[in-house]
């Protein structure tokens, strides 16, 4: 697929923008479409004066069209983290439904292939653990995670439509907790907002007990394992993530290493329908992709503080 002209959706956000940079850097040209709602400019505007690179400020929730030939189409505009999702209920449910038929009506005019970012909480608060490919979920449907989990299933859904109906080469990658340069600090993920917090000598806000597990894999790698699916000859869904399973409270005193902060953690109510447990199996990613992390937290949670410290002067 390299040399190709694709289009990233949500390219001015922070996994977006990453994806534009190594798109760009393997040779591809590439047109970002973003609304700016949570994505950046400063993500990008290094890029402006790239060969090949091209940003167009646009709501994919509305008709979406690039004129000239196009190879690939990735879909990852959304809102991501609880925070931004739970303030954006209606664009969230919006841009994972008519922002998914929309771009994948440009990939089957284009005769694109069609890359869409689902999410590990399609599986919800899983009662399988680690969760395969092959697990269908256990979602509230109408709790306030819903309007993202439900938004995310719907869009594989639509793919899975797309590919059966009009042949459509699909590819749905299940996103696992990803974090890197770029987080927003505000952007209520745990991993930003404890950086912050350390980096700032304030209180570690811990949500319930600290006992719930996730599985962090740093921005590189995840780039890495989401172009080697595009590449590949597999509709999925894969799950992209690292199998390493972490405690809330584990990450905390990372955090705090890697930092050299004395911060201490203070605990609050754990938000409604929040995960107990997250661990992606990989073994499709590593049989089909060849891919597995290699950037372990401690190196990738150092990496982020040091670009967290930079842009916000802490």
């Amino acid at each position: 697929m390299v040399g190709q002209r694709v289009v990233v959706t949500g390219g001015a956000g922070f996994l977006g923008s990453h994806l534009c940079e190594a798109l760009l850097a393997r040779g591809d040209e590439v047109v970002a479409i973003d609304n700016l709602a949570t994505g950046r400019l400063a993500n990008v505007e290094h890029l402006f004066g790239a060969d090949g690179f091209t940003f167009v400020r646009h709501d994919v929730s509305t008709y979406v069209w690039v004129p000239g030939p196009v190879h690939a189409v990735l879909h990852f505009a959304s809102p991501a983290s609880p925070k931004d999702y739970l303030e954006l209920p209606i664009p969230t449910l919006k841009v994972g439904s008519l922002g998914t038929h929309n771009t994948l009506g440009l990939a089957k005019d284009k005769g694109a292939r069609y890359l869409l970012a689902s999410t590990s909480e399609v599986y919800g608060d899983p009662q399988v653990h680690p969760q395969p490919e092959t697990y269908w979920g256990h979602v509230n449907p109408v709790g306030p995670r819903g309007v993202y989990d439900e938004a995310k299933r719907f869009g594989e859904a639509m793919a899975m439509a797309y590919h059966r109906a009009h042949g459509v080469e699909v590819r749905i990658a299940r996103i696992f907790n990803t974090y890197g340069p770029r987080l927003r600090p505000d952007d209520g993920r745990v991993v930003s907002a404890f950086l912050a917090q350390a980096l700032a000598g304030k209180p570690l806000t811990c949500y319930g007990d600290g006992s719930q597990t996730r599985s962090f894999c740093y921005v590189d790698d995840q780039v890495r394992g989401l172009l080697a699916f595009l590449d590949a000859d597999h509709v999925g869904p894969v799950n992209i993530g690292n199998p390493d399973e972490h405690t809330v409270l584990e990450l905390a005193e990372a955090v705090r290493e890697v930092t050299g902060s004395s911060s201490a953690v203070v605990f609050e109510p754990l938000p409604v329908d929040d995960p107990t447990q997250r661990r992606p199996d990989i073994t499709l990613a590593r049989q089909l992709l060849g891919w597995e992390p290699k950037v372990c937290l401690a190196e990738g949670l150092a990496r982020t503080a040091a670009w967290m410290a930079a842009s916000t002067g802490a």
